[in-house]
């Protein structure tokens, strides 16, 4: 994910998956930086996870959308730490986010993900993506609702 320890990021912002979407916020609420990562198998996601969050030593708050076996490491490493988590599901936050016609059926709740989150970048400031895996759009919009 981001690779010097970022002492700026208050918020993280997971979407769970083999294939992490992923999204940091400072203080204020403005995204900072986002990506995607693939993950092979679950064990190698939960080897990485304890070095995912030690990139964040002031992180005040892990969000993940999703559950499963995926969500159970990710808890476990960050209640060790002594980081708040928050789990919330997909509905929940584009209920929020997107209008009721961008959340008609699955495909244009991506697209919509995708325009929305190219919004959120270009006004935070953050770099502007070459191209946006739907994993990381949703994982910044998780932080948009999240910084609510």
């Amino acid at each position: 994910m981001a690779t010097p320890p970022t002492l700026d990021i208050r918020l993280l912002c997971i979407d769970l998956g083999l294939r992490c979407g992923w999204a940091a916020f400072d203080g204020t609420g403005r995204l900072r930086s986002y990506g995607s990562r693939h993950f092979g198998n679950r064990t190698s996601l939960r080897k990485a996870i304890p070095q995912i969050l030690g990139q964040y030593p002031r992180l005040e708050k892990l969000v993940i959308e999703g559950g499963g076996d995926l969500f159970l490491p990710w808890e476990k490493e960050a209640t060790r730490r002594g980081i708040p988590v928050q789990q919330v599901m997909g509905e929940v936050w584009r209920e929020a986010i997107l209008k009721p016609h961008q959340r008609r059926t699955g495909q244009a709740a991506k697209e919509a993900s995708d325009d929305v989150a190219r919004g959120v970048i270009e006004r935070s400031g953050a770099k502007r993506p070459t191209s946006l895996r739907h994993d990381a759009a949703e994982a910044i919009l998780v932080g948009v609702w999240a910084s609510r």
